[in-house]
């Protein structure tokens, strides 16, 4: 068991499923008190029956007041994991752009600014970010995921750095690719790049875990990524360069 969790009062967006439902397991499992967030409301039910948990369905930007009165007051942990995978170049509509960034990145900004004044006055709180590989590399075929993903991360390491201080401690989740609902929705692009080493959903709340347990920032389900980051750090032409191959590959098999 974790003690750090025991008896926590821990928030779960998206847990209607795939990542989520895995984290809202795995948090109850390790004894915390639950609230289950989803957009779809039968599917938040189902999970929060399934674990013990308190189904709180609604749009993942507004529910910190309720869950807050669902948990008697507190919320310990806050799991910012609803996401939108959102596919298209550059031309994407602009309200699929206003989606993802507000899906991906303001839910989480509309969280910490409910959540930092309690936690700083207690001097704890514990945010977790799920963002993607994306957020630290990129993924083809989908510009309004990969670029806020990368603003997702930029959040949770500004908060990080700003707030360690005072007791906030901070998680980023970027796995590649994950079983889930989501993965399939990538097409071909997410079965050159992200199905051939899926892990399950399962996977990503151990590495979680873990990384809680070793108060680590950034949390890799993939450890493989952090290799490719620091090729994209050192190299960035050659990097690029490698991912056009992969994005030419994609394009030919179209």
């Amino acid at each position: 068991m974790v003690e750090a969790v025991q008896d926590a009062g821990v928030v779960v967006t998206g847990a209607g499923g795939g990542i989520g439902a895995a984290l809202a397991r795995r948090f109850a499992a390790e004894g915390a008190r639950v609230v289950v967030n989803d957009l779809d409301a039968a599917k938040a039910a189902a999970v929060a029956e399934e674990i013990g948990g308190i189904a709180v369905p609604g749009d993942a930007s507004a529910i910190v007041t309720e869950a807050l009165d669902a948990l008697g007051g507190t919320i310990d942990v806050y799991c910012a994991n609803a996401g939108l995978g959102s596919a298209g170049t550059e031309a994407a509509d602009e309200r699929v752009w206003e989606l993802a960034w507000d899906v991906n990145v303001m839910a989480h900004v509309r969280a910490a600014h409910s959540l930092l004044p309690g936690w700083l006055e207690r001097g704890s709180g514990r945010f977790v970010s799920t963002v993607s590989a994306a957020g630290l590399l990129t993924m083809i075929g989908a510009a309004p995921y990969s670029v806020t993903k990368h603003g997702a991360y930029a959040f949770a390491e500004w908060l990080s750095l700003t707030y360690r201080h005072r007791g906030l401690k901070v998680h980023a989740i970027c796995p590649q690719g994950v079983r889930t609902d989501m993965l399939d929705a990538t097409g071909s692009a997410g079965d050159i790049v992200l199905r051939p080493t899926a892990i399950e959903p399962d996977d990503v709340a151990d590495a979680l875990f873990k990384g809680i347990e070793e108060d680590r920032f950034l949390i890799l389900p993939h450890p493989e990524a952090a290799g490719y980051y620091q090729a994209r750090a050192a190299d960035p032409d050659r990097w690029l360069t490698n991912m056009n191959h992969i994005q030419q590959k994609w394009e030919a098999g179209r």
